[in-house]
C-alpha cells in the first residue's frame, strides 16, 4: 500500500512543515493585505492628509512613511520567499540562502515623538507593521532554527573541555 515504511521516509523537517502550516497561511494573508492597505492609503487619503500637515509633521510623515514602506517590502519579500517553499517552488534550504538578502532588521524603529504628529491611520499602519514584523521574525527564527544543521562534537567533548580549562589556567600562570 505504501512505498516506504515510516523508518525509510527519513526525518520530517519541522521548518518545512511550519512553512506549510495554517499559521504561515494566515500570516501571509494578513501581511499581503497590510501591504495593499498601506499602498492604498499612502496613494490616496494619506497623500491628502500629508499636504495639510505643518512642516515638522510633514517631515515626520515623509520619514515614517518611507520606513513603513521599506519595512513592508522586506516583510513581503520574506513572505513571498516562504510561500515559494510552501508551493514547492524551492526548498527550505534554498529559502534559507535567499533570505539573507531580506533584511528584517534593516529598518530603524519609528521615532515615538514623530509618530505622534502623524495622522491616526498612518500611526495605526505603523503599529500593525511592527506587530507583523515581530510575528515574521518569530516564525523565521522557528523555521530556520529547525532547519539549521546541528553541530556534532568532534572527538571526546570532555577532552575538549579539559583542554580549554588547561589553556585558561596556563595563560593565567604566564
Amino acid at each position: 500500500m505504501f512505498d516506504k515504511s515510516a523508518n525509510e521516509a527519513g526525518p520530517v523537517s519541522f521548518g518545512e512543515r511550519l512553512a506549510n502550516s495554517d499559521v504561515f497561511a494566515a500570516l501571509f494573508r494578513d501581511g499581503m493585505a497590510l501591504v495593499e492597505e498601506t499602498a492604498s492609503y499612502l496613494d490616496g487619503p494619506g497623500r491628502t492628509e500629508s499636504k495639510k500637515l505643518e512642516r515638522s509633521a510633514a517631515l515626520a510623515y515623509a520619514t515614517e512613511s518611507m520606513r513603513l514602506t521599506t519595512r513592508l517590502m522586506q516583510l513581503a519579500s520574506w513572505l513571498l520567499l516562504h510561500r515559494a517553499v510552501k508551493e514547492g517552488e524551492m526548498s527550505l534550504a534554498q529559502a534559507n540562502k535567499e533570505k539573507a538578502k531580506v533584511k528584517l532588521s534593516s529598518v530603524r524603529a519609528s521615532d515615538d515623538d514623530a509618530v505622534k504628529l502623524l495622522p491616526v491611520k498612518l500611526q495605526e499602519l505603523i503599529a500593525r507593521s511592527s506587530q507583523l514584523e515581530i510575528k515574521v521574525r518569530r516564525l523565521d527564527a522557528t523555521i530556520h532554527a529547525a532547519s539549521a544543521p546541528t553541530m556534532q562534537p568532534i572527538g571526546n567533548p570532555v577532552e575538549r573541555q579539559m583542554g580549554l580549562l588547561k589553556a585558561a589556567f596556563e595563560q593565567d600562570a604566564i
